[in-house]
């Protein structure tokens, strides 16, 4: 798994309460993934969450392909990855998530997201201009 591709590297331990009766992670797991790398990487250009809510921003998620590659079970941990585009009023973010063992290929999604301002659909700008520098 070669990192240098994504703007954003995450990593996340596996919990035990994530594990379905099959002993591997739920799907509905992944979503939660996801998101929190998306705020982790908020966290990192310095435009948090909470910030967003005190300007009135709100970003909503408008759609997720997801492709299940390998499951991950109790005690695995996993690498996952974004990159972000810009599309109008759509970000899109393509996020990748390995196992951080052999580096296998967990999770292939497309999550696009757009923002609210005051409760009204925006172009985002506010984003944007946090997210400059790492727009492809």
């Amino acid at each position: 798994m070669d990192k240098s591709g994504y703007i954003f590297t995450y990593r996340i331990e596996v919990r035990d309460y994530e594990i379905d009766a099959e002993g591997i992670v739920n799907n509905a797991n992944y979503l939660h993934y996801l998101e929190h790398t998306r705020h982790e990487f908020c966290n990192k250009v310095g435009f948090s969450f909470a910030q967003m809510c005190e300007k009135g921003i709100t970003p909503v998620l408008s759609r997720v392909e997801i492709d299940y590659m390998t499951p991950l079970r109790s005690g695995d941990v996993m690498v996952s990855c974004l990159n972000i585009k810009r599309k109008g009023p759509r970000f899109i973010f393509y996020q990748d998530v390995f196992r951080e063992s052999d580096e296998s290929p967990v999770v292939k999604a497309v999550v696009t997201v757009v923002s609210l301002k005051n409760e009204k659909l925006s172009r985002g700008d506010e984003i944007a201009e946090a997210f400059k520098e790492y727009l492809m």
